[in-house]
């Protein structure tokens, strides 16, 4: 039997229905309040242990983690290991041709004329081009999606779009992204996310009992 996205949506619905939510509340913001207004209410709200911790959390929607997540899925499972793969590599890869179509200025070269008035993390590298979309909100929503999908307990789908969505805020702390990028960086690691998995769920290959398998579980 063939797996619509509607099947794949009621699966994540845990996830999903508070990520409409939150989604509508970001686009709220976004009418209410300029570019400028959010960066700085962001911006000027630091304090030491958001300084320790946002390159932490950052580094989760980092591509090496999708690396190491897949090493360890690939002991349990062949397919799921290839799955979170090849969904971030998509997805990561649709978020550079965004970048590269808008080829936005990052804060740091929006605001270039104000440095002085701006909150800076400490050995944070500080990147100035292709801003829009956060390729690491992409990433973090693209997993976050997935392990939900996946989980026999749905509820664990709660805690992984709170993850998500720090790691997005983690982008706006350090500077290197506007609200902008991060909301439309969480649809795109959505939205591109339940397609893939509709896509895949219905490929032959990915069902067979060797794919199945894992390397502890052979």
């Amino acid at each position: 039997m063939n797996i619509s996205i509607k099947d794949v949506l009621y699966k994540i619905r845990v996830f999903f229905v508070p990520y409409l939510v939150v989604l509508m509340l970001c686009l709220l913001i976004k009418i209410m309040f300029s570019r400028d207004q959010i960066y700085f209410a962001v911006n000027s709200r630091n304090f030491p242990l958001g300084d320790f911790i946002a390159p932490y959390l950052t580094d989760l929607g980092n591509f090496w983690t999708v690396i190491v997540l897949s090493l360890i899925l690939v002991l349990f499972s062949y397919a799921k290991a290839f799955t979170l793969l090849l969904v971030n590599t998509i997805t990561a890869l649709t978020a550079q041709v965004v970048k590269h179509i808008f080829d936005s200025p990052r804060p740091t070269l929006y605001f270039q004329t104000q440095l002085a008035h701006m909150h800076f993390v400490k050995g944070v590298e500080m990147l100035r081009l292709h801003s829009f979309p956060s390729g690491h909100t992409v990433t973090a929503f693209s997993t976050a999606v997935l392990f939900t999908y996946w989980a026999k307990n749905k509820f664990w789908g709660l805690p992984l779009l709170l993850l998500a969505m720090f790691v997005g805020y983690s982008r706006m702390y350090l500077s290197e992204h506007f609200f902008e990028d991060v909301t439309a960086g969480s649809v795109i690691g959505t939205i591109t996310t339940v397609c893939l998995i509709t896509w895949l769920a219905n490929t032959r290959f990915l069902k067979s009992a060797n794919w199945n398998r894992g390397v502890i579980n052979n």
